[in-house]
């Protein structure tokens, strides 16, 4: 079995964002990981696609949480459209 170097590229609140070199078709292995809140220990919970698809996901947190099945992109006030 091979060890998989990991390198932090971003970290916000419980989730990072991972860097675990590339894959066995020799393309980048970018990886979302959210940590335990008991054991401290993070897992993977998302595998990107690729790089442009991770950076989407730091930028916009929202997206980070649709991923991972948390709800997200929650409106404040909602309106009913006037007739």
């Amino acid at each position: 079995m091979k060890t998989m170097k990991t390198i932090v590229i971003h970290e916000r609140g419980p989730y990072r964002y991972v860097d675990c070199g590339y894959c066995e078709n020799g393309a980048p292995d970018f990886r979302l990981q959210e940590k335990d809140e008991y054991t401290k220990k993070y897992h993977e919970v998302y595998l990107f696609d690729n790089q442009a698809q991770m950076m989407l996901a730091i930028e916009d947190y929202d997206y980070t949480l649709w991923l991972t099945g948390k709800p997200c992109y929650i409106k404040d006030v909602v309106k009913a459209p006037s007739y």
